[in-house]
């Protein structure tokens, strides 16, 4: 007889072997797995009871809209210099980003740590690792959909979470308060002192006007002739007006602003106006005697009378701008 041979089917899958192995010690420990198991569950469940709760304070904050989200653009250029005090890097597009980014800077977070007290709280003897740990219960993000930016603080204490969380809102007020109103500032006293100057010139010709009128007798000039000085009067006051308002947003804005760009534009068109108006009959340039038309009257009156012109209307073109900028650092 043949040497018999076993059959195909009869040989174990690979790793059967292996897993059976696997389940005959556990099935021979299970005691022990499952006193282990029962064990860590209620050594977690006591020291979840030993451990003081931990408490979350939340708070939301609803960006400015329209106008003044239009500022809060506007101090997304006044950043870049800003970085520095606020203790942080912030590269930021949107105003909501530059406000959540205001919020984790250095300097709220030192208030935030003195108003509190937290080097005593979190046992930390230096100021940079007290940061770190603060940042470590403190969240701040935006809602995309809603775009409101949400704040929460963690604390075991429910109400000093509470505090602090209220505390980082105001913190940001004074923050994001105090550069809005360093820009409003900046161009309420460029145009106090501007205004200032011009009033003083505008006294000065006056003046003058009267004492040539006392010294010379009164003048009249005809009524083509006085609308023609008055007419180059108000043309270089506008354009006096737009160069100043100019080197204000210049003070705090790119050469790419949009304002900026559009005031420059008014300004050639009105140069342009005044050269048209400056220019006898295409025979050059005769500011005293522009068009042509004027009867012949004396030319130191009509410079008088024009420089008196000049500086009334540019005083009353900057009172309009110097109002804006009061209302603006007020609000």
């Amino acid at each position: 007889m043949g040497e018999e041979k076993p059959m195909e089917g009869s040989r174990p899958a690979e790793g059967e072997g292996d897993i059976l192995n696997v389940l005959i010690v556990l099935l021979k420990r299970k005691t022990m797995i499952l006193g282990i198991t029962i064990g860590v569950g209620l050594l977690a469940t006591i020291v979840s009871f030993l451990l003081p709760p931990v408490y979350r304070g939340e708070t939301r904050i609803i960006p400015p809209q329209q106008g003044k989200q239009d500022m809060a653009s506007q101090m997304l250029g006044q950043l870049g210099g800003a970085a520095g005090l606020l203790g942080a890097t912030i590269a930021v597009k949107t105003p909501n980003e530059m406000y959540v980014e205001i919020l984790k800077s250095r300097t709220i977070l030192d208030r935030i740590i003195d108003k509190f007290k937290l080097m005593d709280s979190y046992r930390e003897k230096y100021r940079e690792d007290t940061r770190k740990e603060l940042l470590k219960v403190f969240k701040a993000k935006e809602e995309k959909k809603s775009g409101i930016i949400i704040l929460s603080v963690e604390d075991r204490d429910p109400k000093k979470a509470a505090e602090m969380a209220n505390a980082f809102v105001q913190e940001l007020k004074s923050v994001v308060s105090g550069l809005a109103v360093t820009e409003a500032a900046q161009r309420r006293l460029f145009f106090e002192e501007q205004l200032r100057e011009t009033k003083v010139s505008l006294l000065r010709a006056e003046e003058e006007v009267q004492a040539f009128q006392q010294k010379t007798g009164a003048m009249q000039i005809d009524a083509q002739a006085r609308a023609v000085i008055e007419g180059i009067a108000g043309l270089r006051a506008r354009i006096a007006s737009q160069e100043v308002q100019m080197k204000v947003i210049r003070s705090y804005a790119t050469a790419q602003n949009p304002d900026l760009q559009k005031i420059e534009e008014e300004v050639q068109a009105l140069r342009a106006e005044l050269g048209k108006l400056e220019t006898s009959k295409g025979k050059g340039h005769d500011p005293l005697m522009p068009t042509g038309r004027m009867v012949a009257v004396g030319t130191e009156y009509l410079r008088k009378l024009r420089d008196r012109k000049y500086y009334e209307i540019m005083f009353e073109l900057l009172s309009k701008q110097y109002e804006l900028a009061r209302l603006d650092e007020a609000r």
